[in-house]
């Protein structure tokens, strides 16, 4: 049995945000390793399709913005041994044509979504004393992009609730780990008009935060060298970021 088949085989991982891109991906390459997976999305009929696909598979219909249907989803769930917040909305928008919907629904999928469901996981997970969770951020969470009113903020939101919650859960069996991708090809990055460095599928960026997942390291950035350039600019100083703004 390989080294990922030995962690991931026979545990419960709960995907948000698996019906279709990275998450659906994530949930076929996790299957094969022998996991037993819980799928939620909004989508029910994409999710049905994925869990007649994939053995040990069940898929829960959720809304993450939905405060009351979380709670329901994860009575229902129970227990899990993982979880992976995945759900993502993206709406590429200036501040000069702000939408304060759009960028509302972004914050509210992105990391309000997270907050939720995290509330209605991590109790029962720190009472066991056991529990792996994989947040899903981005490379745009780094430093303020053009464009990205509502993502960048919110994606930045969940990386430092990342960091707070791996130095609060040291100690208790619960390990939280952030995976930030660059441009994954999926319906929300063809909204996009412009040329997007390194852009990979679905199923290459599932085997980076797969890899991720086996490892203890707090923080994962990829693909290199394209997050090393987003490091680079954000450590640059604002001064220089913002000469003749």
């Amino acid at each position: 049995m390989s080294e990922l088949a030995g962690k991931f085989s026979g545990k419960i991982y709960w995907i948000v945000g698996a019906s279709e891109g990275l998450g659906r991906s994530l949930a076929k390459q996790l299957s094969a390793e022998g996991a037993q997976l819980i799928v939620s999305a909004r989508s029910a009929e994409r999710l049905e399709s994925l869990s007649d696909e994939l053995p040990n598979t069940r898929a829960v219909p959720l809304d993450v913005t939905d405060t009351e249907m979380v709670r329901q989803a994860a009575a229902e769930i129970g227990p899990v041994d993982g979880l992976i917040y995945n759900a993502g909305a993206y709406d590429p928008m200036r501040a000069t044509e702000w939408n304060s919907d759009s960028a509302l629904m972004m914050c509210d999928v992105n990391f309000t979504g997270a907050m939720r469901v995290l509330g209605a996981v991590v109790p029962e997970m720190v009472a066991a004393r056991q529990g792996d969770i994989t947040l899903v951020g981005s490379l745009a969470g780094y430093r303020g992009l053009p464009a990205a009113i509502g993502y960048g903020a919110s994606k930045a939101a969940l990386m430092s609730l990342a960091e707070t919650m791996r130095l609060d859960l040291k100690g208790t069996g619960v390990l939280v780990r952030i995976v930030n991708p660059g441009f994954i090809k999926t319906r929300l990055t063809q909204k996009n008009t412009f040329k997007m460095p390194m852009l990979m599928t679905p199923e290459v960026a599932a085997e980076r935060v797969v890899k991720a997942m086996r490892k203890r390291r707090f923080r994962t950035d990829f693909p290199a060298p394209f997050s090393w350039v987003i490091r680079a600019f954000n450590a640059l100083p604002d001064w220089l970021v913002y000469r003749g703004k």
